[in-house]
């Protein structure tokens, strides 16, 4: 097996492992117990909250756990607009065609159940957002604007900082989702920064899954999403996974500490994989221009070849790759990201995402290469 799907997820790293492995363990007690047990998990906790702060050059009370990502994106988008509403903030919030599902559901919702108008911007053919068009679309009724750092399908990043000031000049607040760029670049001090909102997931960077976070900037409210306890200072109900804390700010600190020179290796072996893909298939379509794009992802489509043959085919051959589609029964859907670049929907079909990752060698790169040969020449002989 040839694993080239890391913006799926990533494998837990094994010092994330090893720090993690006292809290699935001996030091089991409940966080919130007031005996020894207890207040070691607490402890730990705080400890992790710390860490991960300081790393995000934020304060410890301005990070939030959450039970991963997903969690992290709804809470910001439901819990911010709804309180911004509730204060007589107005009821417009804005984000992109190409966001994850994560993000355009909860705005979807909010259209839908509860009454506030939503602008969903279109993006470039390169897939960025344009910041001009978000400056026309803002208006004094607009409240939250949720733009990706970078997107997870093709890997191309938003200009964010750009985004970020344009809101904080209207006095509008700035989510964005650093799920998928996160560890493979740094964001910049979000103390100093404009963002107001960061959503991250400890998976996407050798963390464990179900972990995540969102950083709130200080002195802003939010309503909470889940009721129960008062756990998170009173902003997320439920037990905390200490282990995954515990795990999740291990993870940041291994992740930013190579990044720089990770990305610049990765960089090199997924232009390799390119040469050698475009060489095999002349008429294959990179989506994302390099220069805008993450390094480790590569997302491209093999016009005139079927989609779920494609996927088939390379799977059977050992690779593990996305679709960057959301398979449905008995059918593989166009990406809605591919589509909102304007990639039309039977080539969108034959689309595959690679994504790069630490354990991902110049070796396999070229094993990739060697399976994928049979699997173009007896697609295209069909």
């Amino acid at each position: 097996m040839i694993y080239l799907d890391y913006n799926a997820t990533t494998p837990v790293a094994p010092e994330v492992a090893s720090a993690m492995w006292p809290f699935l363990e001996e030091c089991f007690g409940n966080p919130s117990s007031i005996h020894l047990a207890g207040r070691r998990t607490r402890a730990a906790i705080d400890e992790s909250r710390d860490r991960l702060a300081g790393l995000l050059g934020a304060k410890s009370h301005e990070i939030i756990f959450t039970g991963g990502g997903t969690e992290a994106d709804n809470l910001a988008i439901l819990g911010l607009a709804r309180r911004r509403a509730a204060g007589g903030r107005g009821r417009h919030i804005i984000t992109c065609a190409t966001e994850h599902h994560a993000v355009l559901h909860p705005f979807e919702w909010l259209a839908l159940r509860e009454g506030f108008h939503i602008t969903i911007l279109p993006v470039e053919k390169c897939g960025r957002l344009d910041p001009s068009r978000l400056s026309e679309a803002i208006t004094p009724e607009t409240t939250l604007v949720s733009v990706m750092t970078a997107n997870n399908e093709t890997g191309v990043r938003h200009p964010s900082a750009e985004l970020a000031a344009i809101c904080r000049s209207r006095g509008v607040l700035f989510h964005t989702d650093a799920i998928q760029s996160f560890g493979k670049e740094s964001l910049p001090p979000l103390g100093p920064s404009d963002f107001d909102a960061v959503s991250l997931a400890a998976h996407k960077f050798y963390g464990p899954k179900g972990t995540g976070a969102l950083w709130l900037r200080g002195g802003i409210s939010i309503d909470r999403t889940s009721l129960g306890g008062s756990h998170e200072g009173d902003r997320r109900a439920g037990t905390e996974n200490v282990a995954g804390i515990v795990g999740m700010a291990c993870a940041a600190r291994l992740a930013l500490a190579s990044s720089v020179a990770e990305s610049e290796r990765l960089q090199l072996l997924r232009e390799r994989l390119w040469s050698g893909v475009s060489a095999m298939f002349p008429a294959a379509i990179r989506n994302g221009a390099p220069e805008v794009t993450l390094p480790n992802t590569l997302n491209v489509s093999f016009p005139g070849l079927d989609g779920e043959s494609l996927h088939i085919s390379l799977d059977l051959a050992g690779l593990c790759v996305s679709s960057g589609s959301a398979c449905m029964v008995g059918s593989i859907q166009p990406s809605h990201v591919l589509l909102a670049m304007g990639v039309p929907p039977e080539t969108a079909q034959a689309t595959v995402r690679f994504s790069l990752g630490k354990m991902t060698t110049e070796g396999e790169v070229t094993a990739a290469l060697e399976a994928m040969k049979p699997v173009f020449e007896r697609l295209r002989s069909i």
